[in-house]
């Protein structure tokens, strides 16, 4: 096999292409660097968790469906969060459930990541005036990325895993494991 019909290997022809794996192909093997194979198996099985509160919910499961099919990224859903990558958050928060959140968070296994969907989400939306609601998720766990409207579209979110898995694709990962980074 050519150099050129390799998808692995970065030449002119697929530079603007999507992302690969930096890599040299030899008879029988693959040579690349430690941290493009380990973020290319992460941003290929992203799994999530799901804490939907209010209307953003309804969007969240369309997008799970046959139109907007999460499963094409690599995205599962996974009921528990030992089990879970991302925490994708839909809807208002109250401080009622705010310790719950920070506990979900708090039982994921490291790397994880946060998504803020919706306006209820990103800042209390509507409700934020209210005495119970949290003026947004960043204030309880760190937040990757806002994904802005009321609610978001089911093809605004598949966006937002696309953006996480470029967020991925660009860690340094078994640096940071060494604890060098």
């Amino acid at each position: 096999m050519s150099d050129a019909a390799d998808p692995l290997v970065k030449s002119p022809a697929n530079a603007d292409g999507p992302r690969v794996i930096e890599a040299e192909v030899y008879p029988g093997a693959i040579a690349t660097r430690l941290d493009h194979a380990i973020n290319w198996f992460r941003e290929s099985s992203i799994w999530y968790l799901l804490f939907a509160t209010a209307c953003c919910g309804i969007e969240l499961m369309q997008t799970g469906g046959p139109r907007t099919d999460l499963d094409r990224f690599g995205a599962v859903f996974r009921a528990s969060p030992r089990q879970s990558d991302l925490l994708l958050v839909a809807g208002t928060i109250t401080y009622k459930m705010a310790d719950r959140v920070r506990l979900l968070w708090a039982q994921m296994a490291d790397p994880k990541y946060v998504v803020a969907m919706g306006s209820c989400a990103n800042c209390g939306g509507l409700f934020q005036r209210s005495y119970s609601v949290v003026c947004g998720v960043d204030k309880i766990v760190p937040v990757d990325l806002y994904l802005p409207g009321c609610p978001p579209r089911p093809e605004a979110l598949n966006e937002a895993i696309l953006r996480l898995q470029e967020k991925m694709h660009g860690e340094r990962w078994a640096a940071k494991m060494k604890g060098q980074a």
